[in-house]
């Protein structure tokens, strides 16, 4: 018997993330999308590699794995080839460090209280007195109440990160098939043996449906849908400026907004700076559906927010602006492992904005319960068969049996 055949259907960071992992472990991997890799919500992220803004359960222990993985992989990847070691240069990974900045007294009350329950994990979570935090940071608001230093968290940019990870899935024998659009299954006894395509069918033993905020739509076209929604978000981008944020700071608000179901906008403060000088202001969260249209009251709030965080950027120019489409889940959590209602199937998304951040270690366990081996972290929060994931999204999928 050969070597198991899997289909990732979807070449953004987490379906690369898979296909590099399913590729060393021996599997014959070809990797489908209706469009290039990273050229859609992995290409509009701000690269977030955070353990900072999670809460202790599932996902930080999912975000701790991934973040010890992120430069072991990319060290990995670099020492194979030159042409590897490229593809990581262009990942630009940047262990920064994360600061958290309150500026009100329930902020600080309740960053203290958040901080206390992830140290308690294992997350390193420092206090900044002002004269530490002017040092660190010499240009953020000295209007604020309480500071956090988080020295794990990250940065990479998202679309050379995702490349660098299909690069390194390609030398190790996977194949990529672009402009291929999944329409349909097929399946045989129950189970699904392949997927029609726009450029015809796609078989395998397995498929994984890594489509990012289309995995609900993708798997409802498979016969057994899921509630992975997008929730949309939005990023400003200044001209290159002088160095002025050493770190990604973000006020305390961007962890009651992340973990937020509520249907109207979300606005936190992200303020980070890029190796080409700019700086990236975030974030919003709404839900609109994949209306991709930018509202400027949006675009507004998220200036105002970033402005109380760095009263310095007044008057500097936005060159630009962008937005993308983030996978919801409704109780905010991952969806990864196997479909009990579609056997072949199997789900790797729902990440929310952390999907660059929880890509490694999602694939890692993907991997893991896929070949039947022990996981490092538990997978049952995860599991595709809770009530979150097969709620209101149902719909009937295009399935032929054969």
């Amino acid at each position: 018997m050969g070597a198991m055949r899997v289909a990732v259907l979807g070449a953004g960071i987490v379906g690369a993330a898979c296909a590099r992992e399913l590729a060393l472990a021996g599997c014959r991997v070809t990797v489908v999308d209706r469009a290039g890799p990273a050229a859609a919500t992995t290409s509009h992220g701000e690269g977030n590699v955070l353990v900072s803004d999670k809460g202790p359960g599932p996902e930080l222990l999912l975000a701790q794995l991934s973040r010890r993985l992120w430069p072991e992989v990319l060290g990995a990847i670099a020492e194979r080839s030159a042409q590897g070691a490229a593809a990581v240069a262009a990942a630009e990974w940047e262990p920064k460090g994360g600061i958290v900045v309150a500026t009100t007294d329930a902020g600080a009350r309740e960053l203290a209280r958040f901080a206390g329950a992830q140290r308690e994990t294992g997350v390193r979570a420092d206090v900044l007195g002002p004269d530490a935090l002017a040092e660190a940071e010499p240009h953020v608001t000295r209007d604020h109440t309480a500071a956090l230093h988080y020295p794990y968290d990250a940065q990479v940019q998202p679309a050379g990160a995702a490349v660098a990870l299909l690069t390194d899935a390609l030398a190790a024998g996977a194949a990529l098939r672009t402009g291929c659009e999944a329409l349909g299954a097929v399946t045989r006894g129950g189970r699904l043996t392949a997927v029609r395509t726009s450029a015809g069918l796609v078989e395998a033993d397995l498929f994984v449906n890594a489509a990012g905020p289309w995995a609900g739509e993708l798997a409802a076209r498979l016969g057994a849908p899921v509630d992975v929604r997008p929730r949309r978000g939005d990023i400003l981008v200044t001209t290159p400026l002088p160095p002025m944020v050493f770190h990604k700071v973000y006020d305390a608000d961007y962890v009651g907004a992340v973990g937020s179901s509520g249907e109207d906008v979300q606005i936190s403060a992200v303020v980070e700076s890029t190796r080409a000088g700019s700086v990236l202001l975030g974030s919003s969260r709404r839900r609109a559906g994949f209306d991709d249209r930018l509202r400027p009251e949006v675009l507004s709030a998220i200036a105002a927010k970033a402005l109380r965080l760095f009263p310095g950027l007044a008057g500097v120019p936005v060159m630009r602006t962008y937005g993308g489409f983030r996978p919801y889940v409704p109780d905010h959590l991952p969806v990864i492992g196997c479909d009990p209602r579609l056997p072949g199937l199997w789900h790797a998304g729902g990440h929310e904005g952390a999907g660059i951040g929880l890509s490694l270690g999602t694939a890692v366990l993907l991997r893991d319960l896929m070949l039947n081996q022990p996981t490092e972290i538990d997978a049952t929060a995860f599991r595709v068969d809770r009530p979150a994931v097969l709620g209101a999204a149902a719909r009937t999928g295009d399935e032929e049996t054969v």
